[in-house]
């Protein structure tokens, strides 16, 4: 019997938006699995000079087929604990990328 995860997710006006839980210096980069109620994402750059946000952009652009200046990072420059806006996307495509 599987249990359905929410994605924590808002639609905005020109796209979506999200909360995630970034880890840095992971082995690999990944997007997902949901975290209580952020989306986990692995990337492998170190959290100096802004190295781990410029590979969080490029990790949710690459994953949902959109440019890296469609994704922006709105909240927690500087903490683990970001809100990420995408634009030209809807919720259907992040809930599939998460999923796979």
């Amino acid at each position: 019997m599987s249990t359905a995860v929410t994605l924590p997710v808002r639609a905005t006006a020109d796209g979506i938006a999200f909360d995630v839980l970034v880890s840095p210096r992971a082995s690999r980069s990944r997007l997902g699995p949901v975290h209580g109620d952020r989306i986990k994402l692995a990337v492998t750059a170190p959290p100096v000079d802004g190295e781990a946000n410029a590979a969080v952009i490029e990790l949710v652009a690459k994953a949902l087929g959109v440019a890296r200046a469609a994704v922006a990072i709105t909240v927690g420059q500087s903490s683990r604990r970001k809100t990420v806006a995408v634009r030209g996307v809807d919720a259907t495509l992040l809930e599939r990328v998460v999923s796979a």
